[in-house]
């Protein structure tokens, strides 16, 4: 059971029904937005930056759902890991490509570029003061400052709301895999789910 309660939806402030399309998505795809919806207002905002991080960006899908799950696979947030966004899925994102970030800079499937964030994704998730000026010039080789800050972005988007995640334990809903708290997962080699987005 979560930790914290979750707001059916039809109890949700009505501008967050509708900014999320809440009514027409699942439980899964309404995920920690139904725990968001204890503040309304937290929430609408909230769910406005996510958007912009989604939509505005440059760096392609495949890319952040790559950083996103190798995130997840860190902070043990097991809904994280459990999701497909099929967005990322249409973007190439595949489970052989998934695969791949049980050793990232082994993978022969997973581009220079990619490899260079993932170390940046796995830095921030585990020791931040060790990404240095060398880690920003290896980033630099592939990546413009733009794309750099969003990737910043992005990366501390899911380092924060999936520790949160992880810490309110919103399993329930998850296949059977990702309910078992006895041992570490990984978001390769388990059967998944996926949504919109």
């Amino acid at each position: 059971m979560s930790r914290i309660a979750k707001i059916p939806v039809e109890q949700w402030d009505p501008r967050l029904r509708t900014i999320t399309a809440a009514d027409t998505g699942t439980p899964l795809e309404q995920g920690l937005m139904r725990m968001f919806a204890n503040t309304p207002e937290i929430a609408i905002g909230l769910t406005q930056f996510g958007a912009a991080l989604r939509t505005n960006r440059a760096l392609s899908d495949r890319l952040c759902e790559l950083v996103r799950l190798r995130i997840a696979f860190h902070n043990q947030c097991r809904s994280c890991m459990a999701i497909r966004y099929q967005s990322a899925v249409a973007d190439g994102v595949d489970e052989g490509l998934v695969c791949s970030l049980e050793r990232p800079s082994e993978a022969p499937d997973l581009t220079a570029a990619e490899k260079a964030a993932l170390d940046y994704a796995d830095r921030f998730a585990n020791n931040h003061l060790s990404i240095d000026d060398a880690t920003y010039d290896g980033l630099r080789a592939h990546f413009t400052e733009a794309e750099i800050v969003e990737l910043g972005i992005w990366t501390a988007f899911c380092v924060g709301f999936g520790r949160l995640g992880a810490t309110w334990d919103m399993v329930e809903e998850l296949p059977e895999n990702f309910r078992d708290k006895t041992r570490t997962l990984t978001p390769w080699g388990e059967t998944v789910l996926e949504v919109r987005g």
